[in-house]
């Protein structure tokens, strides 16, 4: 099947939710093109080539942006086109897309489901927590690294790319869309596939890595072995994440090694400084 994969919005990264499930479909056997509608245009001819179409929507930002997406394909296409949202957003907000205009919607461990939904047989599950092998993503697909944002540093600028070590969260915070889909479960990417990524980034001129992990600590130790495999193969990677305050104070211990292992910043959030409202929200700390 002819599977064209759209990206609206990945915080000005490389998508890798495009790039990811690329590969699976590669691997079987159907022929893909991706279109990362931050940096180009998605044309008609593409449009009218695809047999599947699907619309990554990991974010809030990009399923809003998805839903013109999806519109325009079926006011083109009609019912001559399979139209597919993935990604968290998907089994939360398909609903609220006008009727008609996605057939497919799943979210979670999405890469498999896409696959059986090219083949003809879809298992009809909203949301997939299976454990997948993650061939090495198809980022060939996609433009450069150049066009896409990069680190800023000491008057320097690095490439930068995003990259998983692990999908879903073990905590359950109330304002958050992750629960919804994982329940308090993460998901590992396979220590192979994910060196094989960075591999490949820095052949194309990666120098900087985000961890687009929910919570890069939620595996303290597959957290820190992986920053040990990544920094020992490619010792001129520098790397930021994002970690709850929770786990950021739970774990005072590991920041002098994870500096040392290329570690500039990390991302957190303070959502509110009241204690009433962290506790309502379930955040852990106060």
């Amino acid at each position: 099947m002819r599977v064209l994969l759209v990206s609206c919005y990945e915080l000005g990264h490389q998508p890798l939710h495009v790039a990811s499930p690329a590969a699976f479909l590669r691997a079987a056997g159907h022929e893909v093109r991706a279109c990362d509608l931050a940096v180009e245009r998605l044309d008609d001819a593409t449009v009218d080539w695809a047999e599947m179409i699907g619309v990554a929507v990991p974010m809030h930002t990009a399923m809003r942006l998805a839903s013109q997406v999806v519109e325009r394909v079926r006011r083109r296409r009609g019912r001559g086109v399979a139209i597919a949202a993935y990604g968290l957003y998907a089994p939360l907000c398909a609903g609220a897309l006008p009727a008609g205009t996605v057939d497919h919607a799943v979210g979670g461990e999405y890469e498999e489901e896409l696959v059986r939904v090219a083949g003809g047989t879809p298992s009809g599950r909203a949301i997939v927590l299976d454990r997948l092998r993650f061939p090495t993503a198809a980022r060939d697909l996609l433009p450069p690294l150049e066009r896409y944002a990069r680190l800023l540093i000491d008057g320097e600028e690095r490439l930068a790319a995003t990259v998983d070590a692990t999908r879903g969260c073990v905590h359950r915070c109330r304002h958050c869309p992750v629960p919804v889909v994982y329940d308090g479960r993460i998901r590992v990417v396979g220590r192979e596939a994910l060196l094989a990524d960075v591999a490949q980034l820095h052949r194309m001129g990666a120098r900087h890595l985000s961890y687009g992990d929910p919570d890069f600590l939620n595996a303290v130790p597959h957290a820190l072995a992986t920053a040990r495999a990544v920094h020992a193969g490619f010792p001129d990677l520098t790397f930021d994440v994002t970690a709850k305050v929770e786990h950021i104070l739970e774990n005072p211990g590991i920041w002098a090694e994870l500096a040392s292992l290329g570690l500039l910043f990390v991302v957190s959030a303070v959502e509110s400084l009241s204690a009433t409202v962290l506790e309502v929200l379930a955040k852990g700390h106060a």
